[in-house]
């Protein structure tokens, strides 16, 4: 009897030792999609994107109403057009649309590339700031991309503060 109560007693104890350590540990939570979004960087980052892409933007736009006017007017008077100018009219809108497509793509895949450069220095200035924190208030353990995390351990307010400094 007496052995088994010294084996529950330094069962008990063993696993109280690792629980005390537990507590100690001091753990941060960053919701970086609320970095990526709500911080200066980031709304300067997509302001200069919208500036740098904007002449390109509305000029696929001059070109898609351009294509709906001819469109609408191979509608209303294609009946009577002459069959050399309706065919003209209508290589005229297969090749609008054809270089409409084009341009829509090659924007798209610019304005993305763009997108990741200016994502990858936020990201860059975020993960030296939220190491800064870190080391500076002595965390532990600091994740991100969580299912829950306590408003008690939410630091992203203040990762935001330190990168709009």
């Amino acid at each position: 009897m007496k052995q088994l109560t010294a084996f529950l007693l330094a069962s008990a104890l063993s696993l109280s030792v690792p629980l005390a350590q537990a507590n100690d540990i001091k753990i941060g939570f960053v919701n970086t999609e609320k970095v990526f979004r709500d911080s200066q960087l980031a709304v300067r980052a997509q302001k200069k994107l919208e500036k740098e892409f904007q002449a390109r933007e509305q000029e696929i736009q001059k070109m898609v109403k351009q294509a709906r006017d001819l469109q609408n007017h191979l509608e209303k008077e294609g009946l009577t057009l002459s069959e050399a100018d309706r065919a003209r009219k209508q290589k005229d809108l297969a090749n609008l649309s054809r270089d409409i497509q084009h341009g829509q793509r090659t924007f798209r895949e610019d304005l993305n590339q763009r997108k990741n450069e200016e994502f990858a220095a936020i990201q860059e200035r975020a993960r030296k700031t939220i190491t800064e924190i870190a080391e500076r208030e002595k965390f532990d353990l600091i994740v991100e991309n969580v299912i829950f995390a306590s408003p008690r351990v939410d630091i992203t307010d203040r990762v935001l503060k330190s990168l709009d400094r």
